[in-house]
């Protein structure tokens, strides 16, 4: 027995050695050249997608300023032509062949062939599926551009909505603002529907699962683990937010005059109660109404060490017709050409998301320019999201309202009990909300044609424990641009959240040295933009995202300081 089983060694090893034999070494001429090989190819492709990516995003930045046809149809064709190129079989080819042959052994050229297998993998459709995937979404965000909510003959911006919900005390004028800003879901519901069957066509043709399993995979998410991260977060949240909309509920109840029991969903001052409720003594909105939110903007991001100015040059930031209502930061060429589109009102809102938009445009604004065009991008949408979160959280902070809006200090100290309940209710809201949208997604597209308007409102009423209307049966669920126009990114925000957290902690505790991590407003600390543009910038797509964490901060990405900063001794 002893000797059969040195002789399977010996013969194993022999085999082994045999086989590694008839593969070239990394030096040898064979791999030398498939690397070389591989390189032309890299010219050849930024060649040709670096001009058509900056043409397709200015297009895209004009057509969600415009809202018209000729814009969005111009968008549409650059997309195709964008997704043509990373839907080429023989290309796509080869790439599994380099990946297969374990050659490609520079660290850069090794992401970067990683990063490209991924963008051709999910672009390996017909050319027919291709500009009909296309052709549909941007059909569908065009109908929300253009749509606006109609109450009593007075049409009405996302914005007036959102006016109406926060600031009436009358119910009947809550419920029909609520529904009217609804009546998009019905007009694009089906279209909706449609595009996800034909996601998941192309999602099954590729090997996976769905449409929301092959994103995940595609963006290196593990869907078991983001699962669980997602079950965690349920388990850390579930009973603070019950204690906590308990407190909602009877703070709206008797602002309304009505029984808790009585409250529906247009009684909590937002269309998807995604944003927390004004229950707290404190309006910070009051020390935005007079101030020039751009130029707040600005200053605080020059004293950290990130100018913004150019930025704010090339950006649209106030209402127009047709216009995209919601915000968004482009990054046009990766070279420096970034903007920013809003909707600017002076609140706190809108001051939270020019800070969160701009954290997106700095991020892009000083990558590393020396790293090549394709991985001189955010180590994953989570990172930049992070990013911004963390700049966007300091729009409620009273010492942010102290340092750059100018309060005193005596009302600094006044507000910062209340202000710290509002973050943390805030952050409980949102947390809860996106619960909703991650398993709506996931529930959506592993089925399609289960009765959605029943899945949304049990989602709901489960995790947001808001109550459905008696009787209503609609597609409220499409309402939601993302779930169109962003599909299967919508955990990517709490992700940002927890990462939020863990940076502030980091730049807080290891960068300034603070004795009180969460109590930094980072104002004129031009340490914190180097630190930013060294570990988080710079690193591009260089590493694989929890890996750019790790190295950025110690550890890799963790809810603990998310819980500590807003759940106590939870979570340390």
């Amino acid at each position: 027995m002893k000797k059969k089983v040195a002789f399977s060694i010996f013969g194993a090893a022999l085999l082994w050695f045999a086989v590694m034999a008839m593969i070239p070494a990394e030096g040898s001429d064979a791999a030398k050249a498939m690397n070389a090989e591989f390189q032309k190819f890299l010219q050849v492709y930024e060649a040709k997608v670096i001009p058509l990516s900056r043409q397709a995003a200015l297009a895209s930045f004009q057509a969600n300023i415009s809202g018209k046809d000729e814009d969005f149809n111009e968008y549409s064709r650059l997309q195709i032509e964008l997704r043509k190129i990373h839907a080429d079989a023989a290309t796509f080819q080869k790439l599994k062949g380099w990946q297969a042959s374990g050659w490609i052994c520079d660290p850069l050229l090794q992401r970067q062939l990683t990063v490209l297998y991924n963008a051709f993998l999910g672009n390996q459709v017909s050319p027919a599926d291709l500009e009909e995937l296309v052709r549909q979404q941007t059909a569908i965000e065009q109908k929300f551009n253009t749509f606006r909510a109609r109450v009593n003959n007075q049409t009405l911006s996302d914005n007036d909505v959102e006016e109406i919900l926060r600031s009436s005390t009358d119910s009947a004028a809550l419920e029909a603002a609520w529904k009217a800003s609804k009546e998009i879901g019905p007009r694009v519901g089906p279209d909706i529907i449609k595009l996800a069957h034909l996601r998941n066509r192309v999602a099954r043709s590729l090997g996976f699962a769905d449409y929301h399993q092959m994103q995940l995979k595609l963006n290196e998410q593990d869907p078991e683990a983001i699962e669980k991260l997602f079950d965690d977060l349920d388990t850390l949240t579930r009973d603070a937010f019950r204690d906590l909309k308990g407190d909602i509920d009877s703070f709206l109840a008797k602002r309304e005059g009505i029984n808790p029991t009585e409250l529906r969903p247009w009684h909590f001052q937002n269309r998807f109660f995604q944003e927390a409720p004004k229950i707290y003594t404190v309006d910070l909105d009051i020390y935005y109404a007079n101030k020039d939110l751009v130029a707040l903007t600005r200053s605080y991001y020059s004293g950290i060490g990130l100018d913004i100015d150019d930025l704010v040059a090339r950006s649209d930031l106030f209402e127009k017709p047709g216009k995209y209502q919601h915000a968004f930061s482009s990054d046009i060429d990766r070279e420096g050409d970034v903007r920013v589109l809003c909707s600017i009102k002076p609140n706190q809102a809108w001051m939270d998301t020019l800070l969160h938009e701009y954290g997106h445009s700095v991020y892009a604004k000083f990558n590393d320019r020396s790293l090549p065009w394709t991985l001189r991008d955010a180590a994953h949408a989570f990172t930049t999201e992070a990013v911004a979160n963390m700049f966007g959280r300091l729009a409620a902070s009273p010492l942010w309202l102290h340092d750059m809006v100018g309060i005193s200090t005596e009302e600094m100290q006044k507000i910062a009990g209340p202000s710290r309940d509002s973050l943390r209710l805030e952050q409980m809201v949102f947390s809860r909300w996106a619960q909703v949208m991650y398993r709506f997604e996931k529930s959506f597209y592993a089925d399609p044609d289960q009765d959605l308007n029943a899945r949304w409102w049990e989602l709901v009423e489960k995790y947001q424990l808001v109550r459905k209307p008696e009787g209503r049966n609609e597609p409220d669920w499409a309402s939601k641009i993302h779930i169109a126009s962003y599909p299967a990114y919508y955990h990517n925000y709490l992700l940002g959240q927890l990462l939020a957290s863990q940076l502030h902690y980091y730049i807080a505790s290891k960068v300034l040295n603070a004795a009180e991590p969460f109590a930094q407003s980072f104002v004129g600390k031009k340490e914190v933009g180097e630190y930013l543009i060294r570990a988080i910038f710079h690193p591009g797509m260089r590493y694989e995202w929890n890996e750019m964490i790790e190295r950025a901060t110690g550890e890799k990405l963790t809810p603990k300081y998310y819980a500590r900063q807003f759940l106590g001794e939870i979570g340390q």
